[in-house]
């Protein structure tokens, strides 16, 4: 029997012509796309792809297959959507992966709203980076998946997929309190040209907007440490080791020694949902996203 996963890689080379495209749309590693097709071919028992100059190409059998693939995917979607449709309620299972600040600062409020109004519904939270999320969507692991991208740098979303607009998150810096600009009321990125950051994982999106967004204001970042959660970077800012950008969705207490300083040039990011265009009449992703939206609604009024 043919591997669903597999046929969506294969759709996925299909769409982009591409190992590095096809890759680059599923969120996984170029190497990972050719384990999967290497066993899809063994499966079939012929070769589907052929190499083309520096490249590949699909065989006759490949876009053959592709072409089968991509219906079997769209269907997938909409039996499953069908079959909840049919009952009129959201019921069965829904699997939704979250970044960490979501996760606090998004997710409790849903899942408690979508416990009440909708309990024949099992929801299940994976906390995951958006990039790994919104990979998993793509490929069938995760029906939904929250992801962010900054006011000047904008993550790709794959054409499959349906987003949702959710909120828009400020985010400040974090200065220890003795910082000479501790005592602003404002700032501007620029003025940090001396110090040392503490970021989160290089080969992020947010350690590369970081980076990015540095190098815009004329200033080369100088990134010392690198701690993936929120609340590990602030412990290190109110230790003297650096400042940091912090985000003030889900971001909870924050150390006595830290001073959280606006920025003039308002860095800001795009918290939005995503999940499958063929799984949009499902009622369990419907309900999800009417949850999402007031748990959004009720950030967005807190002062």
């Amino acid at each position: 029997m043919l591997n669903l996963e597999r046929l969506r890689t294969l759709d996925a080379l299909a769409r982009h012509g591409s190992v590095s495209g096809a890759a680059g749309g599923l969120h996984v590693t170029t190497s990972a796309v050719s384990q999967q097709m290497a066993k899809l071919e063994r499966e079939v028992g012929q070769p589907l792809l052929a190499k083309h100059g520096r490249g590949v190409r699909l065989t006759d059998a490949g876009r053959i297959l592709a072409d089968h693939a991509a219906r079997i995917i769209s269907q997938v979607e909409l039996a499953q959507a069908d079959v909840e449709a049919q009952r009129g309620r959201a019921v069965g299972e829904l699997r939704i992966g979250a970044f960490p600040t979501a996760m606090r600062g998004l997710l409790p409020q849903t899942l408690v709203s979508l416990r009440t109004d909708h309990p024949e519904l099992r929801v299940q939270v994976r906390e995951k980076e958006p990039e790994e999320s919104m990979a998993a969507v793509v490929r069938g692991d995760l029906d939904m998946a929250l992801a962010i991208d900054w006011h000047n740098k904008r993550m790709p979303v794959p054409a499959e997929l349906t987003r949702m607009h959710l909120l828009d998150d400020a985010a400040d810096i974090a200065v220890p309190r003795d910082h000479p600009l501790a005592g602003r009321t404002q700032i501007s990125l620029a003025e940090f040209a001396g110090d040392d950051w503490i970021s989160w994982n290089e080969g992020q999106f947010c350690h590369e907007w970081l980076v990015f967004t540095l190098r815009g204001t004329g200033v080369e970042p100088r990134v010392t440490h690198i701690a993936e959660e929120h609340h590990t970077q602030l412990a290190f800012v109110e230790a003297g080791l650096g400042v940091c950008v912090t985000p003030r969705l889900g971001r909870g207490p924050v150390p006595p020694g830290v001073r959280l300083l606006p920025v003039s040039d308002t860095v800001r990011r795009h918290v939005y949902a995503v999940w499958r265009a063929d799984a949009d009449r499902r009622p369990s992703i419907r309900a999800a996203a009417e949850a999402l939206e007031e748990a959004a609604a009720a950030v967005r009024d807190t002062p």
